[in-house]
């Protein structure tokens, strides 16, 4: 009996599982299919009506027959007792050979009943029923069948009105549906009771005729309205989504996608519109990239011209800079002024051409297999000093032996920024990394207790420019870029940064990067906040104050040795300049070959020139 309980209930679960991926493959061709809704809406309004005008008319047929029969039966009945009173005027129902009276009474009626071609054939068939008992009385002489005639019938026609009833008759074992009629008869020595008894199942034939003849056209007529609907609805579809699909091929880039203009009907005004819109569209558009290449090639040219006055000028402060000692007191402290700004110039500078290849999506994702442990211990290395200064001690956990396929100069670049940032803004108390990684990810979490981040400032923090306190003095001479960079790489990684933070309580960042290239990262070895689980999805829901990163980019592929790389305004970097305000400076590098500003690879910062974000 277990096991028999247990596989109903196995049936059970299958059947509910398979009901709700049919209720979900319904629900989801219900939300796309307009035709689907209108022509469903349509069927569900038609069958009510339907339903509604078949009940009214079947009503109506079975009241009009019931109707036709009872003024036939009455009309029968009347003429019935007519002729029994005048055959029976003299008859003493007490009297020997009054039974035999009541049946020749009965047999010369039913006689001219058939003989009589007036009303007869419209009442149909019955059976008669003559008695000199009353309801509840003695038992007396009758003819025809009297216990076919229920009690209560009888009693109102012995109180000498004429009655009707509606039963049901056994006749050869099969229940028939009767109409009874009774009426008393006056005769010379007391009244007798006279009963018809017309059957109704030719009526009920009848009626299952006309309910089957309503089912079948009512069918008929809903599967004619809904392929109606289905052609009407398809007239009004059809342009739509054939406008979707322009439409979609315009999003893509197809600029010179139109619609079709046939008629003068709103689906011709709707595809004029459209039209309209389209080629104003397109007309900005090329007047956006015209203007794009111009001030590319304007931020071009500047940032390259800027190398050369930025090293003439970095050449003379170096030379103040080694004679500082000779100067006077206030041109010794300009000189070291001068050097520190020059240092946070150029890093701005690597910073912003470095933005800008990530903004064009031309950057480079140099992967290799390399233990984390090693890019990690650089990236704090290189901000040692910077946590010396502050007196922030620095708590690592950091095992070996986690492996990834990762661009090591991206990942410490971005941890870099991050314990940076985080010793900036720690309020020299301790700042923890930590690295983990499991089958498919690896995370690294740097947790400060310092400051911490305000409601809403979370998802903030990675915003070029953005500082929550303007008023904080910086340790690390940050771009304001850091961070902005840094989630630019995660993307690039297909990973994710990720932020939270509270007032009073500190801050935490977590990069989580997929082990192999190309995978998709779903959860994270690493804790971020204190009501965020390790190892589940925090998209959605996620810790309070904290924002994934976006979807990766798709690669782009690392240009080989020999590789002919046009020069023109397509394969610039995309950029843009203003020089009212700095949130909207990006500048960019059109030739990705020059070196930067001391000699590295374009976009690197040395290490004592950590860029750092000032993002609080």
């Amino acid at each position: 009996m277990s096991r028999i309980g247990h596989r109903a209930r196995q049936t059970v679960a299958q059947a509910r599982e398979v009901g709700i991926e049919l209720a979900e493959a319904f629900n989801a061709v219900w939300r796309r299919s307009l035709q689907l809704r209108v022509v469903f809406s349509t069927l569900a309004l038609s069958t009510a009506v339907v339903l509604v005008l078949g009940f009214v008319i079947q009503t109506q047929i079975a009241g009009n027959i019931l109707q036709a029969k009872l003024d036939d039966a009455q009309r029968q009945i009347d003429s019935g007792t007519a002729l029994l009173e005048r055959e029976l005027a003299g008859v003493d129902p007490n009297r020997d050979g009054a039974q035999g009276q009541l049946n020749n009474a009965l047999d010369r009626l039913t006689n001219a009943s058939t003989d009589d071609t007036s009303g007869s054939p419209a009442a149909g068939k019955f059976r008669a029923v003559l008695t000199s008992t009353a309801a509840g009385g003695g038992s007396d002489v009758s003819a025809g069948p009297l216990e076919s005639v229920p009690a209560d019938l009888r009693q109102s026609v012995a109180n000498g009105a004429r009655a009707l009833r509606y039963g049901t008759i056994e006749e050869q074992g099969t229940e028939v549906p009767t109409m009874m009629i009774g009426q008393p008869v006056r005769t010379a020595n007391g009244d007798l009771e006279f009963y018809l008894l017309f059957p109704l199942d030719s009526e009920q034939r009848t009626l299952g005729l006309v309910q089957s003849t309503l089912i079948v056209g009512g069918l008929i007529l809903l599967l004619l309205l809904a392929g109606i609907a289905s052609l009407i609805t398809r007239q009004v579809v059809r342009p739509i989504r054939q406008a979707a699909e322009i439409a979609e091929r315009f999003a893509d880039g197809h600029l010179d996608e139109r619609m079709p203009e046939q008629g003068e009907d709103e689906v011709a005004r709707l595809g004029e519109s459209y039209n309209e819109m389209a080629g104003s569209i397109q007309s900005q558009i090329r007047q956006l990239e015209e203007f794009g290449a111009l001030q590319r090639r304007f931020t071009s040219d500047v940032s390259h011209e800027l190398r050369t006055p930025l090293t003439t000028v970095r050449m003379a402060a170096d030379v103040l800079y080694a004679s500082r000692d000779q100067l006077l007191p206030a041109l010794r402290r300009s000189s070291e002024l001068l050097v520190t700004e020059l240092d946070r110039f150029e890093a701005l500078l690597a910073d912003l051409l470095e933005i800008s290849r990530l903004d064009a999506g031309v950057a480079e994702l140099g992967a290799e297999r390399v233990d984390m442990n090693g890019v990690v211990s650089r990236a704090v290395e290189a901000v040692r000093g910077l946590a010396d200064e502050s007196g922030t001690p620095l708590e690592l956990e950091l095992p070996v032996g986690v492996y990834a396929d990762v661009d090591p100069r991206r990942v410490e670049r971005i941890v870099r920024n991050l314990v940076a940032n985080a010793l900036d803004h720690g309020e020299g108390r301790p700042v923890r990394i930590v690295l983990a990684g499991d089958e498919h990810t690896v995370a690294v979490l740097v947790r400060d207790q310092g400051v911490g981040l305000r409601p809403g400032e979370a998802g903030l923090v990675f915003n070029r420019f953005w500082r929550a306190e303007e008023s904080r003095a910086r340790r690390s001479g940050g771009t304001g870029l850091g961070l902005s960079i840094a989630i630019e790489d995660a993307r690039l990684h297909g990973g994710w940064l990720q932020a939270w933070g509270e007032v009073g309580k500190g801050a935490a960042f977590r990069l989580t990067l997929p082990r192999n290239v190309g995978d998709t990262v779903a959860t994270s070895p690493l804790q971020l906040g204190p009501d965020d689980r390790p190892g589940v999805d925090t998209r959605p829901p996620e810790p309070a104050g904290s924002v994934p990163t976006p979807p990766a980019w798709p690669l782009i592929p690392s240009w080989s040795e020999g590789d002919d790389v046009e020069e023109d305004a397509g394969s610039e970097v995309a950029s843009e300049l203003d020089d009212v305000h700095p949130d909207e400076l990006v500048a960019a590098d059109a030739d990705l070959d020059r070196p930067g500003p001391s000699g590295d690879e374009p976009g690197t910062v040395p290490a004592d020139g950590v860029t750092a974000g000032d993002k609080r």
